[in-house]
């Protein structure tokens, strides 16, 4: 059976030092944008629970504002493919894919079959968050996968 990708986002998320703020430009493939703020604050509970996350929606006159402040970048374009979102990553991460599937309960979670595409389990890997990514060299990431005998594609 063929997946079938239902929306491509590409987005650039800006981390706020010294906060749990994120701000995110998102374009998808029918060409709406969304600016958002959001804080994640992560789940007491193990696992790939969501956690806390608030979101504020911005309009574009707010969005250049907070753009002002400064920010380390990370940039991706995500295919959703339920249940997952598939972040394929640029820059000084381009080879890093990463998919994610977000449940509402740990018997959501613990009933998900991983398909043959997932290389490894990292959900509980906080360095595979986008808060520890942005700040990590592509050697650090480099070595992190290594851990998992996995090899970060582009390396040598």
């Amino acid at each position: 059976m063929e997946a079938k990708i239902l929306r491509i986002r590409r987005i650039v998320d800006r981390y706020i030092p010294q906060t749990r703020l994120r701000l995110r430009h998102q374009i998808d493939n029918h060409r709406s944008t969304a600016f958002k703020l959001t804080q994640k604050i992560p789940s007491p509970e193990k696992g790939a629970q969501q956690g806390f996350l608030t979101t504020i929606y911005l309009n574009e006159d707010e969005f250049r504002i907070l753009v002002e402040l400064p920010a380390k970048e990370l940039k991706k374009t995500r295919y959703s493919i339920p249940p997952f979102g598939i972040d394929v990553f640029e820059d000084s991460l381009t080879g890093l894919i990463l998919a994610e599937a977000e449940f509402e309960s740990a018997e959501e979670e613990h009933s998900l079959i991983l398909p043959p595409f997932i290389v490894h389990e990292v959900s509980e890997d906080i360095r595979f968050t986008g808060g520890q990514l942005v700040n990590a060299s592509r050697n650090e990431v480099h070595d992190w996968l290594l851990e998992y005998g996995v090899k970060l594609s582009g390396s040598s």
